[in-house]
């Protein structure tokens, strides 16, 4: 998973999007996750990235993702960006130690 990293903080995902950024990403096409939906969004703001929206899931997952619990609702995020069940379940383990993941994706 080239395109995942699993990092502690703000500081280190920094340094990760901006090595994505570097291989040719672009700010539209990566994306952080934490399990935390407060410390996510505030991470999101601030480091200037993308959020997975209904763009990326569709209706019905976006729809759908109201109703899931919060480890659901991040695996069915991860999927949509083109990891496998078992690779987002993986990284919702790590979010569930207070982990950030940092994700790169040209699939959507």
């Amino acid at each position: 998973m080239d395109n995942v990293k699993i990092v502690e903080n703000g500081l280190e995902a920094r340094k990760e999007i901006d090595l994505f950024m570097s291989q040719g990403y672009t700010k539209d096409e990566i994306y952080l996750f934490a399990h935390d939906h407060n410390r996510s969004e505030h991470l999101t703001d601030k480091l200037d990235i993308n959020d997975v929206g209904v763009g990326e899931q569709g209706i019905f997952e976006a729809v759908a993702n109201v109703f899931r619990s919060r480890g659901d609702e991040l695996r069915s995020k991860l999927e949509s960006l083109g990891l496998s069940a078992m690779a987002a379940e993986r990284c919702e383990e790590e979010m569930d130690h207070g982990k950030v993941i940092v994700l790169a994706s040209k699939s959507v």
